[in-house]
């Protein structure tokens, strides 16, 4: 688990706050996972090409509505009817991540979004490698390489912020990401779809209230990390030595409501909890509660909706 202490920084003489993420060797899987994440697009054709063609996700099924994901797991479920694009002002998806396995698979990625033409921005964060950019509606999208091996510590006060690696020195946390240096790491020059081990992992949300949003998350099992009140951000880990699994943000104003229906936006996310005892534990923190299939369905305080469940029991061999 991530702890928080508080000392004087050695970079700003300031007294700040001192995030450490659990060590890689000592850590524990995260107890709480991710699954699809369900968009409504303006153009489901359009929308379809992006994810299977610029970004290289498999396309699993279509009717209705489009699946897409590596060969056994859907991560994105595009489904059609919005009649404008994503619209800023209001709570619900800030961004989904796409989570490669390795630094190739990674770069794998990164090669087809420069040879797609498609606008990005490419982030050193420390704790990881991101690419972002905007789906054909307008809908953020991250694609991340987690490194949390080259991460030491977050400092932070009110308003200041700062990353520090695991040589000591401190960074902004949003350094331009040396891209040539991503593609070194090709092994081949190839344009496979993503491989097994490709997830959603992690959801970083717009919200209304920052405190609404950190008792709700904190109340499904997530474990505390960056708490910003004063920048309108909160951040929770899952128990791993990855400490950003889900982000809230009131970046499109406090009090920000949902998505208006018609529009691109997150219809929901799927959120895997490790048992079945833990799924109960987060259900009973919750109201509202409606049974779907395939799990439970609840909204969060600034209305994103979310569909609970438990991870499939292993099978015996």
């Amino acid at each position: 688990m991530a702890t928080t202490s508080t000392h004087r920084s050695s970079f700003t003489g300031e007294m700040v706050n001192v995030l450490t993420w659990p060590s890689i060797a000592e850590a524990r899987p995260d107890a709480i996972t991710f699954g699809a994440v369900h968009l409504d697009v303006t153009d489901l054709k359009r929308s379809t090409a992006f994810w299977r063609d610029v970004i290289g996700l498999v396309e699993r099924s279509s009717g209705d509505h489009v699946e897409l994901g590596t060969e056994t797991e859907t991560l994105i479920s595009l489904h059609p009817g919005a009649v404008a694009g994503f619209q800023s002002g209001f709570s619900g998806i800030y961004h989904p991540a796409i989570h490669a396995p390795s630094e190739a698979d990674f770069a794998r990625i990164v090669l087809r979004l420069l040879r797609a033409g498609w606008r990005i921005s490419p982030t050193d964060h420390v704790f990881s490698k991101a690419i972002y950019l905007s789906d054909p509606d307008g809908i953020t999208v991250e694609i991340t390489l987690e490194t949390p091996e080259r991460f030491d510590s977050i400092q932070y006060g009110d308003r200041s912020l700062i990353v520090v690696d695991r040589n000591g020195v401190p960074r902004s946390g949003r350094d331009r990401l040396d891209l040539d240096a991503v593609l070194d790491t090709l092994t081949e020059d190839d344009d496979a779809p993503v491989v097994e081990g490709t997830r959603i992992g992690h959801v970083h949300l717009y919200g209304s209230d920052i405190q609404t949003s950190y008792d709700f998350y904190r109340g499904l099992g997530f474990t505390d990390g960056l708490y910003l009140p004063t920048l309108g951000a909160v951040d929770f880990g899952a128990g791993g030595p990855f400490n950003h699994r889900i982000g809230v943000n009131t970046w499109q104003g406090a009090g920000a409501p949902p998505a208006p229906e018609g529009t691109a936006r997150m219809r929901h996310f799927t959120m895997r909890f490790e048992d079945d005892a833990k799924l109960d534990q987060a259900l009973g923190t919750v109201h509202n509660v409606r049974e779907v299939e395939g799990g439970h369905l609840v909204k969060d305080p600034s209305g994103s909706a979310i569909l609970l469940t438990a991870k499939p029991a292993p099978v015996p061999r």
